[in-house]
């Protein structure tokens, strides 16, 4: 399948976020479910739109297939990244758009943006335990695990590091 990427559209921020919370909620990935309050952030794409820069795929007939936000240096969305670092997160792609290279082509976009910085040595991003399918991509892609850099947001909300070397 063709999938293509571009920045996100003010219009496309509302159905782009229920995309993201509803990948995250039917994945099981947040603790308290529907009444978490991480699923605030992640419909929060105009605000992330404003101080990150939200890329989305599209299908045939531009059908929004999922996201992600790519975190430049400097970005408040920064969680892991560290001098001279990029940084990617909340990548999700709809349940019914899984598998046809959406997720793929959203990172291969992070990766491409962060070659062409200038400055930059290294991209990274965090990721939950269960998150396989997404870790599966990452290390396709040459990325590799960086234990050290572990951390929990939360108690009980363990998060793992990955790191590409640019």
């Amino acid at each position: 399948m063709d999938v293509s990427i571009r920045p996100v559209r003010p219009e496309e921020h509302e159905v782009l976020g229920e995309i993201t919370a509803q990948a995250y909620l039917g994945d099981g990935l947040l603790s308290f479910g529907a009444d978490d309050p991480y699923l605030r952030q992640l419909r929060a794409v105009g605000r992330r739109a404003a101080e990150a820069e939200v890329l989305v795929a599209l299908g045939a007939g531009d059908e929004l297939l999922g996201g992600v936000t790519y975190v430049g240096p400097g970005s408040p969305w920064a969680d892991v990244a560290g001098e001279g670092e990029a940084e990617f997160r909340m990548l999700a792609v709809s349940p019914e758009a899984r598998g046809r290279g959406a997720g793929e082509a959203l990172v291969r976009a992070c990766i491409d943006r962060a070659r062409t910085a200038g400055g930059l040595t290294g991209l990274v991003l965090s990721t939950q335990p269960a998150m396989r399918g997404a870790h599966r991509i990452y290390r396709r892609l040459g990325f590799v695990r960086t234990p050290e850099r572990d951390w929990a947001p939360l108690p009980n909300l363990p998060l793992l590091t990955f790191r590409l070397e640019l």
